[in-house]
């Protein structure tokens, strides 16, 4: 996926996608990042909350990597579990 290279580093910064499904959405192919969450993470003094950290790691990745994927004509999911 040579579109996950910087062009001024001339090196990946971003790793390669989990996934690839070719031809998944509307012609586009998908990348699909897979992410494992404890949901006991960065706890510290807040309550817990179902479904947080999840989100909150899901949101970055998407963050992260939407943007670049869109740019080249690829879709971004993310599986969270």
């Amino acid at each position: 996926m040579n579109f996950l290279t910087d062009p001024l580093d001339r090196r990946s910064t971003l790793r390669h996608a989990d996934v690839m499904v070719y031809g998944c959405v509307g012609g586009k192919h998908a990348c699909v990042d897979l992410i494992g969450v404890s949901p006991f993470v960065g706890l510290g003094v807040r309550p817990f909350t179902v479904g947080h950290a999840a989100l909150k790691v899901a949101s970055r990745k998407v963050a992260k990597h939407e943007k670049t994927c869109s740019d080249n004509q690829h879709a971004f999911y993310t599986i969270c579990f």
